[in-house]
C-alpha cells in the first residue's frame, strides 16, 4: 500500500494553488525566434531528451482528492500532445513576423487555457515565422526557475559543445540582497521603520486605497478584455551607461526610471494637462526571494541539489512612479526610483506580500487579496535574468528571447528579459484602454536614449 499513487502524490505549494484559482490563472509565455527554418522533428527530439522532462512538475498532472486537496501526480509525457505545429502565417500578409507573433501571443493571453488532462505546458511552433512560443502554467514555476531550466537545456551558439551559459543580470529585486546593507546601526533602525510603513501600505492597497483614475487604469474584469502586445527594445550597454551615471544604481533602477519617464511621456500624449505634476501612479514589482538568486545556483538544484528551491518563490512590492509633465529630467527618474527601491531593500515588504498574499490563508482568500491589490494599482513590471551568450535549440540559433504572462486586471503589464546583449520589454495591454502599445514602447525606448544622452557628459567628462 505504501506504493499507492495517492501516497506518492506531491501537494501543491500555496503559490501553486493561488495560480490555479479562476481569477488568478496565470500562464508564462517564453517567445524565441530562430535564425533558420524550424525542424519540428528535431525540436520534439530535443524536448524528449531534455532536462525539462525529468523535472517532476513537467511530467505531472494536477489531481484533486476527495477532500478537494490538489496534488501533483506523475504521468507519462507524450511530447506529440504538447507540441503544436502551426505552419500557416498567424496574421495577414501585411504584418511582419514580430507583429504577427505579438498578435498571436496576445490572443493566447485571454483565450487559450492549458488543458488539465496533460502536464501544464505546451510548445507552439510558428514555422512560417521561425518562432517558438513556450507556454508554462505559473503553478509549475516562476521566471527565474524557467530561465535556469533553459540554461541547463540549451547550448551556446558559438561553442555548441559547451553547455555552460552565463547570465546578464538579475531579477528586478536582486539588489535586495546587498552585502553591506546592515553595516551601520542606523540602517537597521531605518529598516525597522520602513517595514512598518511599507507593510501597512500593501495591506491598505489590498482593501481600499487605490490609484487615481487615469487613461491607463484597469480594474476588476479587465483581465477578460482583448489584448495587444508590443515590444520595447533596449541595448544592454545603453542601460549600463545610464547606470554608471547615477551613483550606486543598478540595472533595475534604470529600468524603473525608464518606466517612470516613459509613462509620463505617454500620459502627456494621451491626456495632456489632465494630471498635475507629481501625481503618483503605482505599480507592482515582482521580487525574487531566494537566498541564492543566481541562475547558476538554481542549475545546481536541477542537477539534484535539493537545498535550493524550484518553483515559485517571489513576492511583490509597491512601486510608485510620479508623473512629470514633459517627461522631466531623464536621470531624475532613475534617481527617484533608486531612492525608493533603496528604502524597500531594508524592509520586509516582499516577504510579507509572499506570506500574506500566498501562504497565510487558503487559496480563495489569498486570491481575493491579490486580485484586490492588482485592481487598486495601475501596472505590473518584472525583470527576469537572461542569458549573456546566444544559444541554440536543436542546432538552430535563437535570435531573440522574450517573456510575458497572461492577462490580469491591470491594463498594462510589462516584463523584461535580457538575452545576448539586448533587453526586450514585452508590453501587454487591454487594447480598449491602451489602443497603441507601440507608441508606449517608443516612449520607453526614447526615455532610455535621452537618459543615455544625459549620462554621456557624466561618464566621459564632455
Amino acid at each position: 500500500m505504501g506504493n499507492s499513487k495517492a501516497e506518492r502524490d506531491e501537494p501543491l505549494t500555496p503559490a501553486g494553488r493561488l495560480f490555479l484559482r479562476p481569477d488568478f490563472h496565470q500562464i508564462i509565455h517564453i517567445i524565441m525566434g530562430f535564425k533558420n527554418p524550424i525542424d519540428t522533428d528535431a525540436v520534439k527530439s530535443e524536448i524528449t531528451n531534455s532536462v525539462m522532462i525529468k523535472l517532476p512538475r513537467f511530467s505531472s498532472l494536477i489531481v484533486r482528492n476527495s477532500s478537494g486537496g490538489e496534488h501533483w501526480r506523475k504521468t507519462q509525457v507524450d511530447v506529440d500532445h504538447h507540441v503544436i505545429v502551426i505552419e500557416d502565417p498567424v496574421s495577414d500578409a501585411s504584418a511582419g513576423d514580430e507583429e504577427a507573433v505579438n498578435d498571436y501571443v496576445a490572443d493566447l493571453s485571454v483565450s487559450s487555457p492549458l488543458s488539465s488532462d496533460k502536464p501544464l505546458w505546451e510548445v507552439h511552433l510558428l514555422t512560417a515565422h521561425n518562432c517558438m512560443v513556450f507556454r508554462i502554467h505559473h503553478a509549475l514555476a516562476d521566471g527565474i526557475s524557467l530561465m535556469s531550466m533553459l540554461q541547463e537545456c540549451c547550448r551556446r551558439a558559438d561553442r555548441p559543445n559547451d553547455q555552460r551559459l552565463s547570465t546578464t543580470g538579475s531579477v528586478i529585486n536582486s539588489s535586495l540582497n546587498k552585502k553591506n546593507r546592515m553595516r551601520e546601526l542606523w540602517k537597521l533602525v531605518v529598516g525597522l521603520f520602513m517595514n512598518v510603513v511599507f507593510i501597512m501600505e500593501i495591506m491598505l492597497r489590498a482593501f481600499w486605497v487605490k490609484d487615481r483614475r487615469t487613461v491607463v487604469s484597469g480594474g476588476a474584469g479587465v483581465e477578460l478584455w482583448p489584448r495587444k502586445l508590443a515590444t520595447a527594445k533596449f541595448r544592454f550597454d545603453d542601460m549600463k551607461q545610464v547606470k554608471k551615471a547615477v551613483a550606486d544604481a543598478t540595472i533595475n533602477d534604470v529600468l524603473s526610471g525608464i518606466i517612470s519617464s516613459g509613462l509620463s511621456r505617454y500620459l502627456d500624449m494621451r491626456s495632456p494637462k489632465a494630471l498635475r505634476d507629481g501625481v503618483q501612479i503605482t505599480g507592482l514589482t515582482m521580487v525574487n526571494l531566494r537566498k541564492q538568486p543566481g541562475l547558476q545556483e538554481l542549475s545546481k538544484m536541477i542537477r539534484g541539489n535539493s537545498g535550493i528551491r524550484w518553483g515559485n518563490k517571489f513576492g511583490t512590492v509597491l512601486f510608485p512612479v510620479y508623473y512629470r509633465q514633459g517627461g522631466g529630467d531623464p536621470l531624475q527618474h532613475v534617481k527617484t526610483a533608486k531612492k525608493m527601491m533603496d528604502q524597500k531593500k531594508h524592509s520586509l515588504e516582499a516577504h510579507f506580500s509572499y506570506y500574506f498574499g500566498m501562504c497565510c490563508f487558503g487559496p480563495k482568500l489569498s486570491s481575493w487579496l491579490s486580485y484586490r491589490t492588482v485592481c487598486n494599482t495601475t501596472f505590473t513590471i518584472s525583470n527576469v535574468v537572461g542569458l549573456k551568450e546566444e544559444i541554440t535549440i536543436a542546432g538552430n540559433p535563437v535570435t531573440y528571447m522574450r517573456m510575458n504572462m497572461t492577462s490580469i486586471p491591470h491594463a498594462i503589464s510589462m516584463h523584461m528579459l535580457s538575452y545576448g546583449g539586448r533587453a526586450d520589454l514585452q508590453i501587454l495591454v487591454a487594447k480598449d484602454i491602451v489602443p497603441d502599445p507601440e507608441v508606449l514602447a517608443k516612449c520607453f525606448e526614447d526615455a532610455l536614449l535621452q537618459m543615455k544622452e544625459a549620462a554621456a557628459p557624466k561618464e566621459f567628462g564632455k
